[in-house]
């Protein structure tokens, strides 16, 4: 007797994710940072000190990235927060984004690519005309998808990233 499996799933469609804009003090956006904070802990706790991300990720005033000035985005599938970003005034001109995550049971799907369309087509619509944001040293993954998304790298890109720093990148948005 001949058994036939199923074939695998596909990824869920475009239309089974849902982006929002909310306040960042949502309860959907709390699983993403409390995630973030703990990622951050143990890739930088040994240079900052454990325990200090929570203090990092809130070092700005979450008024900072309310319309019309900034936004906070999620892409939630099924009901469940999987990856999102914000950006704020940087200038008159320049759009900051921050805190851009996919968490990390939906890694690997194209959700922080999604992330930073939205988030540019967001900003471009608020009137920036461009992007600047930073990333750690010791986010090489970050480093990359920024790198293959049209950012230009503010650093010697063959230097060691330990040494610099933030490591930052500009992009012009299309209007």
């Amino acid at each position: 007797m001949h058994l036939e499996t199923a074939p695998p799933q596909p990824a869920a469609p475009d239309a089974a994710l849902t982006v929002l804009e909310l306040p960042m003090n949502d309860a959907r956006v709390r699983p993403l940072l409390d995630e973030l904070a703990v990622e951050y802990d143990s890739r930088y706790g040994d240079l900052f000190g454990r325990g200090s991300a929570a203090a990092k990720l809130s070092k700005y005033p979450a008024a900072e990235f309310r319309a019309p000035a900034g936004a906070l985005l999620i892409i939630q599938e099924n009901g469940e927060s999987g990856a999102g970003g914000a950006f704020r005034r940087y200038d008159a001109q320049t759009a900051e984004f921050k805190r851009i995550w996919t968490h990390s049971a939906h890694r690997r799907r194209g959700l922080a690519r999604r992330v930073l369309a939205e988030l540019e087509h967001l900003a471009a619509a608020r009137g920036y005309r461009s992007v600047y944001l930073t990333t750690g040293p010791r986010q090489p993954e970050a480093k990359h998808l920024y790198l293959n998304t049209g950012y230009t790298p503010r650093f010697d890109l063959a230097a060691d990233p330990e040494t610099i720093g933030p490591l930052a990148f500009t992009k012009e948005l299309q209007g």
